[in-house]
């Protein structure tokens, strides 16, 4: 899916990023990427969703985060916004996913250019979806790091009193049993403090079936993200607030 409306200013965020591409096989080691994948189930078995007719205003919703929201190596409409949005859309939700992932964002390099962000789009989004973290572990950022630069994008977002989705990430457990206790609950605890909305572990689906990965064994394949999304698009549902409280 084309859209040109969001590429002039991902390229301008784009170049404000302070982290390069980084892997997450670590968080995959940590939730079990090697577990068994489940057996297919046959078309028969397949639920059928049907198609409703797409109703109501449009609902901008912002897709803030790394090379997961970005959607690395896949084509443009591969990506998880640009899924979300179709499977909204499909669900006759009149849903606008603005992709403003950047690969390699830490949550410090996340919190740099959410202002940035906010300010460049054309209105205020109905609903913000934040997606950092990993690369913080990757660094090895200290779970209080990643807590303050995580509150300073929600206290942005809720400065313009918009709902948030907070997609979980989890600590690989050698990283020790405090750090990754610390670095797990910053999420359910983040969620709390600013009712949002809480995906637990972003990444599950990857986690559960490794065949969803690319060759990198890092990122999702376009299958994968369709499994994230199906994963996920009832939390994003759900916390889009009534049309008649504005947004």
């Amino acid at each position: 899916m084309n859209k040109p409306y969001e590429r002039p200013w991902r390229s301008a965020i784009r170049a404000l990023s302070i982290a390069p591409a980084a892997s997450l096989a670590l968080l995959l080691s940590a939730c079990g990427a090697s577990a068994p994948v489940a057996e297919p189930t046959s078309e028969a078995d397949a639920p059928i969703e049907e198609v409703l007719p797409v109703m109501g205003p449009e609902r901008a919703i912002l897709g803030f985060g790394d090379s997961l929201m970005a959607g690395y190596n896949l084509e443009e409409a591969q990506g998880y916004p640009e899924r979300l949005e179709a499977v909204m859309r499909a669900r006759g939700v009149n849903a606008r996913v603005i992709d403003a992932g950047v690969s390699g964002d830490t949550t410090a390099a996340g919190l740099q250019r959410i202002a940035f962000v906010l300010d460049n789009l054309d209105e205020v989004p109905d609903l913000a979806i934040v997606e950092l973290g990993g690369n913080d572990l990757l660094r090895g950022v200290s779970p209080d790091q990643t807590r303050a630069n995580l509150v300073g994008i929600m206290d942005a977002l809720a400065a313009r009193d918009i709902p948030i989705v907070l997609m979980g990430m989890r600590a690989p457990p050698n990283y020790g049993a405090q750090y990754q206790a610390q670095f797990d609950g910053l999420y359910p605890e983040l969620a709390a403090r600013y009712d949002a909305a809480l995906v637990p572990f972003f990444m599950q689906p990857l986690a559960e079936s490794p065949d969803l990965l690319l060759p990198d064994r890092i990122h999702p394949t376009a299958e994968g993200v369709e499994e994230m999304v199906a994963a996920t698009v009832d939390t994003v549902v759900a916390a889009l607030p009534a049309e008649n409280e504005g947004g």
